[in-house]
């Protein structure tokens, strides 16, 4: 079995380098990949993305968000959780079956005292009835990658935070995360290896599925990516993972509704988005001003259902002559907060 522990801190190049191997024609399966994240939200590939999380602190929070490939829910990840990634051939795994595909990581983690790790339901790994790994397949051109987190010692009230959607009215078509109870490994592992960092932690995992006994052994299975391998893989990450078309544009038609009483007035917004951008907008309310907000709603239309976008427009607006006494960067706030 090959394997690649990946430098990159960032779920993007990670997330395209997964991708790029499992398309690739040089590697030898079965192969197994690791990586660990800054703090990133992760979304499935048939889910909406302004559904699943918390635009306004993820952009406050420099939490980087992007969608992957395979199904599955929403996940936020830090530096305190690593990814896995099993690349087999699609004719010798069943797609679905995650028990199998993760059981060499389930066996490695009872080896390193965490006994009680099982897989349950359709595809966590849980202890003592708590989550600490969500896992994902995709499958594509003979071969199947099954990719998953292992929580060590993750910020869970960051979890809360990113993934928490505020009280919104949102309506989709888009599958929702179903959200567990969630734990990190680090307090079930064994008394040698409760300080261990993440990076050590994947040194431990990859040892166990090589059956060796120091890294240095481990080394002589690792795949090495040239500077052709590299290349390809930026030009994925900017295709897909960085690419607003692909993270917020594939999101389903979804409608919102926002409302908020102001001093000088209410403003009731209802909001159909397709595809990340407004496709129609409507405004309610007691407000007062001297122009027809209809006006307003066709300028808005067609706009990337986002902060920075609706801010541009609306500051090339009057919009006093529509809401007589609320200031724009309420609105503002209003639409896209």
């Amino acid at each position: 079995m090959q394997y690649l522990a990946m430098k990159s801190f960032d779920i993007r190049r990670n997330l395209a380098t997964e991708q790029y191997l499992m398309n690739s024609d040089q590697i030898e399966l079965p192969m197994v990949l690791f990586y660990i994240e800054k703090p990133c939200v992760i979304v499935g590939r048939n889910q909406n993305t302004v559904e699943e999380i918390d635009q306004k602190y993820c952009r406050e929070h420099q939490v980087t968000v992007t969608r992957r490939l395979s199904g599955g829910g929403a996940m936020y990840q830090d530096l305190g959780n690593l990814c896995f990634s099993f690349i087999v051939s699609a004719q010798e795994q069943r797609f679905g079956d995650f028990k199998t595909m993760v059981a060499p990581i389930v066996k490695a983690l009872h080896e390193m005292g965490v006994t009680g790790a099982q897989v349950t339901g359709r595809n966590d790994i849980v202890v003592d009835g708590k989550k600490f790994s969500g896992n994902a397949m995709y499958t594509r051109n003979g071969k199947t990658f099954s990719h998953g987190t292992l929580m060590l010692d993750v910020d869970t009230s960051e979890v809360a935070k990113a993934l928490h959607v505020p009280e919104d009215k949102i309506k989709s078509k888009g599958i929702k995360s179903v959200r567990s109870r969630v734990t990190n490994l680090r307090p079930y592992l064994a008394p040698r290896y409760q300080q261990i960092t993440t990076e050590e932690f994947r040194d431990q995992l990859i040892m166990r599925l090589l059956g060796v006994s120091e890294m240095k052994a481990a080394r002589e299975f690792e795949y090495q990516l040239t500077p052709a391998d590299q290349e390809q893989i930026e030009l994925l990450q900017q295709k897909y993972y960085n690419n607003w078309d692909w993270v917020y544009g594939q999101s389903p038609e979804y409608t919102v509704q926002k409302r908020k009483h102001f001093t000088n007035g209410t403003i009731d917004a209802r909001l159909l988005v397709k595809q990340g951008k407004i496709k129609q907008i409507k405004f309610y309310g007691d407000f007062f001003g001297t122009a027809n907000v209809a006006d307003l709603e066709k300028q808005l239309q067609g706009l990337i259902y986002q902060a920075a976008p609706i801010d541009q427009k609306l500051s090339q607006v009057d919009l006093d002559q529509y809401f007589k006494g609320i200031p724009r960067k309420e609105i503002i706030k209003l639409l896209v907060d």
